[in-house]
């Protein structure tokens, strides 16, 4: 049952800036809420200064690496695209970064952060696994620390802020927002995570909130964006903004109790889509879509998705096109076209649960997903790492060739 008192978000952030104060570590969190004005939150500043990138020489542009597995995708336009991967190489790490600019038909090799492709608390040394370009020049790789780069990925550095391992990255309303926690390698990553924010032309980092956000090893989506909106499940709460995390709108989120891990997608300004799954079995879970018109202050259900699959990611277009990706024993693509009221399964894949990543759309036609990212140095685990693209808003996925 939803509770339907709550704190103020001042009262929250400032519980939470005192815990940090006092020991450095995670605790839990309260939720306020409002619906007709985003609160205000209060700022908690860290050192933004950067280090240099490992010593070395600096690769030129170049061919893209043989069998380059992919492991997270962002697009900056509607043909132009970064891809982080990996492929075999002599010299460890083996990280790479592709570009594209005519939306996959050709690509070129750029240089990539010396540190091996891998996920947040499994074993092994620290390691990156998301990437994401605000502008064609200025874009970011991160994972146990944060990398940028302003000339379009020939130079990364890294910085020196924030701490810990980064779980979701998203930039909105001229605002970088990071979602970090203390990961360890096989020791997995502490809860709750911090949602922190940065401008994007660089600065202090301010503290926003603490985010309940659960087991994370397969997902780089937490923070949806679109229509320079940003919104992440907290719990039992959304929080949206429209000002790069500036000021929040709270609201309660209509799963069931036994919902896990729900996926929230950005609709238009104030519109979201969300799934709730739960009531797992074999392989299948129940599977509910809601859709809001005010930021989550009123909900209605959309439709019942097919109950392929375990916990998914939803994502959707401006116009009433929704996707969302999930896996068990295989791994699907659901579409529907009518905003969520009825769905259908238009991509199955029989790879024993390989899953996806980056599940987006760019344009209200165009979208993108990984299949099966790579999450180990040179693909040592044999993952698909394929770029599928749609041109028709999910009812159609074809995949890219590197």
């Amino acid at each position: 049952m939803m509770v339907s008192a709550r704190v103020s978000l001042l009262a929250a952030v400032a519980g939470m800036l005192l815990g940090l104060a006092g020991c450095g570590s995670s605790g839990a969190s309260g939720s306020g809420t409002s619906t007709g004005a985003r609160a205000s939150t209060p700022a908690r500043s860290g050192s933004s200064s950067s280090i240099p990138a490992p010593a070395g020489a600096v690769p030129s542009r170049g061919p893209v690496p043989a069998r380059f597995a992919a492991t997270s995708v962002t697009f900056v336009s509607a043909d132009e695209a970064f891809v982080l991967g990996t492929a075999p190489c002599a010299h460890a790490p083996c990280t790479a970064v592709v570009r594209t600019l005519d939306r996959g038909q050709s690509w070129v090799g750029l240089p990539a952060p010396a540190e091996p492709v891998g996920q947040p608390g499994l074993a092994g040394p620290p390691a990156v696994w998301g990437i994401r370009f605000a502008t064609p020049e200025h874009g970011f790789v991160f994972g146990d620390g944060l990398w940028e780069t302003t000339d379009g990925g020939d130079r990364w550095i890294r910085d020196a802020q924030p701490g810990g391992s980064i779980l979701s990255l998203a930039v909105a309303g001229g605002q970088v927002l990071a979602l970090t926690a203390r990961c360890t390698p096989g020791g997995g990553c502490a809860q709750p995570a911090v949602l922190q924010r940065r401008a994007l032309g660089g600065g202090l980092w301010t503290a926003v909130d603490k985010i309940a956000v659960g087991n994370v090893i397969d997902s780089n989506d937490l923070i949806a964006t679109q229509a320079g909106v940003a919104a992440l499940v907290n719990g039992r709460d959304v929080l949206v903004t429209g000002d790069g995390g500036m000021t929040f709108t709270i609201n309660p989120l209509p799963c069931p109790a036994s919902a896990q891990r729900p996926s929230v997608a950005v609709t238009s300004p104030y519109g979201l889509a969300l799934l709730c799954t739960g009531e797992g079995y074999t392989g299948h879970t129940t599977k509910r879509v809601y859709v809001s018109r005010d930021d989550g202050a009123r909900w209605a259900q959309a439709g019942t998705p097919s109950p392929d699959g375990d916990a998914g990611t939803i994502a959707a277009t401006t116009t009433g096109q929704v996707a969302i990706a999930t896996e068990s024993a295989a791994s699907w693509l659901f579409y529907s076209g009518d905003a969520g009221s009825s769905w259908r399964i238009v991509n199955e894949q029989y790879d024993g649960g390989a899953g996806w990543a980056d599940l987006g759309f760019t344009t209200a036609t165009d979208g993108v997903v990984v299949h099966g990212p790579a999450n180990g140095d040179g693909n040592s685990t044999g993952r698909p790492g394929q770029l599928f693209l749609t041109s028709d808003g999910g009812t159609t996925w074809r995949q890219v060739s590197f």
